[in-house]
């Protein structure tokens, strides 16, 4: 028996090495005394991460097909059937297909128990099993049925939630199947296909009209038309990742999924109520196009807006009682006052506040308390300049920031209390982690967190596997996170604790028996994705504001000074070229590695050797800050 097994990855090489570890580890003995032969194929769909010399260094038994750009996944995955199929005639017997996922581990005996399962079961053209995601959670998807008009309205409703095992209303899931029950089914998903050599050489490859998503929809309802069953068998379970590559709630995710299945309904319906149900389909896209931007926009503009309204609601209060305390009399200041020169007040501040970091997630009220200590001084500074008739009260601007401050601070302060996510005050600093393993491998773990520079203070060690025990130890330590040695304990006791321990908000991690990283269904540990998460300081919110402020406030004051500074220069050309050039954005004045600049971090310091100058240059990404770009104009203020 041959099981070709073909993935196609694009930027997740963490994920394909564990995924190929847990094929290559799969057991070989058949029920019927005879030998699996494992065929894989990986099809690179462009990656950037190195996918492909990691498949090619660490596992040159296998095919890789390597493309020069994302064909998607139907294509991709055809690419490596065509080459399965030229490779190996077709009067070969027992050869089975298997369409998988990079970002799914599958247990040991997962690939012997469903090359048993399609060899007992005749019927069988397509196969899928159970899969848990990154946190043992049962996947709905493992097992789907026709998405005819009335089921996609029960899911794009939501109804299905109200109704989970319902027959009819549920039926996009077929709910009322058991998840521990073998079944036939009528849809199968794309992250665990496995079908027989017979079915492709019949209907053929996957239907490259679906860029992603649908395509196994289509081909699951080709193997049932061609005579065929499909099955889902639960005896056997997969981890899947699910949702690395694709955040679903984008626009870009609900206009791909929508139109697979527009095109799925132009092919398999016909008439009047296809029509009617592509145009449901439309609505549907452009609905939660509109809700989604609704979303985004309020989320984005909740905040400030609240913080505006309790800052302008301060400051009235703060300016009555002030007349109260001078004994003016009320409307002492002009109308003006309220409508013009509190909002501008306020305006800044915020402004301030927001260049500072402080409308971030996670919040971090020192970035708050930053930008309006900075706003409120600056505010001073322009009142000085007024005229004298035009100060109406530097108090009031010492007490409205003061109020300011204190509103924002408040708003926080709710919305911690009301549990929104990102706006947690009281945030751990260091997640406890419970490490399962043999001492020689939890003390490879811990020395693993001391080399990425995490604390090892907060692991905790253990060889107890026995899932009370487990449970008992997570509830006892308050643990964030389970972290299992892939050295010993096996993929199959891993995916059955996750599965079965009763924990919440828990996180579970595999390490593998190989290689130096950990890795977990929402993020990666490994010396090199944290190396670059250092370097990527320079690109965060706050200082990529920050620089983008500095480059528009140094531009406008070098062009105001042009008339005197540019025959300082040696390049009078240059000078307004790069000042108008970094204005608008086309430039910065100091670049680093991906953006380019009309200096670089190098040039503080003339004459460095290459090798400095690439020291030189992670510093600077490492640890940003205005000072350093200010230093390094001022040292070329002659070549601007």
């Amino acid at each position: 028996m041959v099981v070709s097994v073909v993935i196609v990855n694009y930027n997740v090489k963490y994920f394909l090495k564990q995924c190929l570890a847990s094929v290559f580890g799969s057991e070989r003995q058949l029920a019927d005394g005879s030998t699996m032969e494992l065929d894989v194929w990986v099809v690179d769909n462009d990656s950037v991460d190195g996918s492909v010399e990691m498949v090619r260094r660490d596992y040159p038994e296998v095919h890789v097909i390597a493309n020069h750009d994302n064909a998607g996944f139907a294509k991709a995955n055809n690419q490596a059937l065509r080459g399965i199929a030229a490779g190996r005639p077709a009067t070969d017997g027992g050869q089975l297909l298997l369409l998988l996922n990079p970002d799914t581990v599958v247990e040991p005996d997962t690939l012997v128990r469903c090359a048993d399962f399609m060899a007992a079961h005749g019927d069988c053209g397509g196969l899928t099993v159970k899969m848990v995601d990154g946190k043992g959670r049962y996947l709905k998807e493992s097992k789907r049925g026709f998405p005819t008009p009335e089921t996609s309205f029960y899911k794009i409703s939501g109804l299905i939630h109200l109704f989970p095992h319902n027959r009819r209303i549920a039926a996009y899931y077929m709910g009322h199947l058991s998840d521990d029950e073998v079944n036939e089914i009528e849809i199968m998903p794309g992250a665990f296909l496995m079908l027989r050599r017979e079915v492709y050489d019949r209907i053929g490859g996957l239907d490259e009209s679906y860029f992603m998503y649908g395509e196994d929809i289509d081909y699951s309802w080709r193997i049932r038309l061609a005579g065929w069953k499909n099955y889902y068998m639960p005896t056997t379970h997969i981890i899947h990742y699910k949702g690395e590559s694709t955040r679903k709630g984008s626009m870009n995710y609900v206009y791909t999924f929508y139109n697979a299945m527009s095109i799925f309904v132009q092919r398999y319906f016909s008439g009047r109520g296809a029509k009617t149900f592509n145009l449901l389909l439309h609505c549907a896209i452009w609905l939660r196009a509109v809700l989604a931007w609704l979303s985004r926009a309020a989320q984005r503009v909740a905040v400030p807006l609240a913080d505006f309204v309790l800052s302008y609601g301060g400051f009235l209060l703060l300016k009555e009682l002030w007349e109260s305390a001078k004994g003016v009399g009320h409307n002492y200041y002009p109308p003006e006052y309220a409508t013009i020169v509190i909002p501008f007040y306020i305006v800044v501040l915020m402004l301030c506040s927001w260049l500072h970091g402080g409308y971030d997630r996670p919040v971090r009220l020192g970035r708050i308390a930053r930008g309006i200590g900075t706003g409120m001084l600056i505010l001073l500074a322009f009142y000085s300049l007024l005229d004298e008739s035009q100060r109406y009260s530097r108090m009031l601007v010492l007490l409205g920031s003061a109020w300011t401050l204190a509103a924002t601070m408040l708003v926080r302060v709710a919305l911690d209390l009301c549990k929104v996510k990102g706006y947690t005050l009281h945030t751990r600093t260091h997640a406890t982690s419970v490490v399962v393993g043999q001492p020689q491998e939890t003390e490879r773990i811990g020395q693993l967190y001391a080399q990425l520079g995490m604390p090892t203070g907060h692991l905790i060690y253990t060889a107890d596997t026995d899932p009370r025990h487990l449970q008992d130890l997570i509830r006892i330590e308050h643990a964030d996170e389970v972290i299992f040695c892939g050295r010993d304990v096996d993929l199959r006791h891993i995916i059955e604790l996750m599965a079965g321990l009763r924990t919440t908000g828990v996180e579970y991690r595999i390490a593998p028996s190989e290689g130096d990283y950990i890795i977990g269904s929402d993020s990666i540990l490994s010396p090199d994705d944290l190396y670059i998460a250092d370097l990527d300081t320079i690109s965060t919110d706050t200082c990529r504001r920050t620089k983008r402020t500095f480059d528009i406030a140094t531009s406008a004051v070098l062009l105001v000074l042009s008339p005197v500074l540019v025959w300082w220069q040696r390049r009078k050309r240059a000078y307004l070229s790069h000042c108008l050039v970094v204005l608008v954005g086309r430039l910065t004045w100091v670049g680093y590695t991906g953006h380019r600049g009309v200096f670089t971090p190098a040039d503080i310091m003339p004459g460095a050797t290459e090798e400095l100058k690439e020291r030189l240059t992670l510093r600077y990404m490492r640890h940003y800050s205005t000072s350093t770009d200010f230093k390094i104009l001022v040292r070329n203020i002659r070549n601007l």
